[in-house]
């Protein structure tokens, strides 16, 4: 019996310990949320641009169910917007299937200034690689897709010096029905992907580095599963690309 009642008296203090441990948690929680950091600056415009890994195919009207498209766009959108709401963010997709810098360059008054972003998230430079292999007259070799780039940030931040550039290094994986033009597109895109790289830094941009995302990816399971095409992400090659997105601009935007 003596036993028993120790064996309970135990049992009441070791209660008492966890449950004050559980109210210190539940207290520290809440702390927390009332610490949460806001945003430095309300109603930022978030702009999105690039090619067709951007454009996900997005609406052309103004219907809010198709505008940001079905890419990661949609996926870091709806996400801060559904985290923030109070904060009146707004998020514009511009990306467009087929586009690479010198495209850019024709519509980037239109798209991009007159949009005055607060920040700006681009990924270009796999249709430039296209350009290449198919011997188009418009195709622009290293020096001229460089001196393109950093023209459009220029123009950016001479117009906004406060805007926050975030840059997404093109990728390439053989995958899918172009497999076997690995050996071709693979070279030309990582020389594009040192060149944002440089850019990056120069401008004190944020680096996305899709490239190692899916490199890490296909360890689990097939780069199919991620890429559907050696080019365009499936739904969960996207998600991907949303989270390291997310993940790297909260190093500048802390409330995230």
């Amino acid at each position: 019996m003596a036993t028993t009642n120790s064996s309970r008296r135990d049992f009441i203090k070791l209660m008492s310990v966890a449950g004050v441990a559980v109210t210190g948690l539940s207290t520290a929680c809440s702390n927390m949320k009332l610490i949460a950091k806001r945003p430095d600056k309300e109603k930022l415009r978030f702009l999105f641009q690039g090619d067709s890994i951007t454009d996900g195919n997005r609406g052309r009207n103004e219907d809010p169910n198709h505008i940001l498209g079905h890419g990661y766009c949609f996926a870091v959108s709806s996400r801060i917007g559904a985290d923030f709401p109070q904060y009146g963010f707004q998020f514009i997709n511009r990306g467009i299937s087929g586009n690479s810098v010198s495209d850019l360059e024709k519509r980037w008054q239109t798209d991009t200034l007159d949009l005055k972003p607060d920040v700006l998230s681009l990924l270009v430079g796999i249709n430039d690689v296209n350009a290449i292999i198919e011997d188009k007259e418009d195709a622009l070799d290293v020096k001229a897709f460089e001196a393109t780039y950093r023209k459009l940030l220029t123009l950016c931040r001479e117009q906004n010096p406060d805007i926050l550039i975030v840059l997404g290094l093109p990728f390439f994986f053989a995958s899918g029905w172009r497999k076997d033009q690995y050996p071709k597109w693979h070279p030309l895109t990582v020389e594009r992907a040192a060149i944002v790289r440089q850019i990056a830094a120069d401008f004190n941009a944020v680096l996305v580095d899709y490239p190692k995302v899916f490199e890490e990816a296909q360890q689990r399971t097939s780069i199919d599963y991620w890429i559907w095409d050696g080019v365009h992400p499936t739904a969960f090659g996207h998600e991907l690309m949303a989270r390291e997105w997310i993940k790297q601009l909260s190093k500048r935007l802390n409330f995230l």
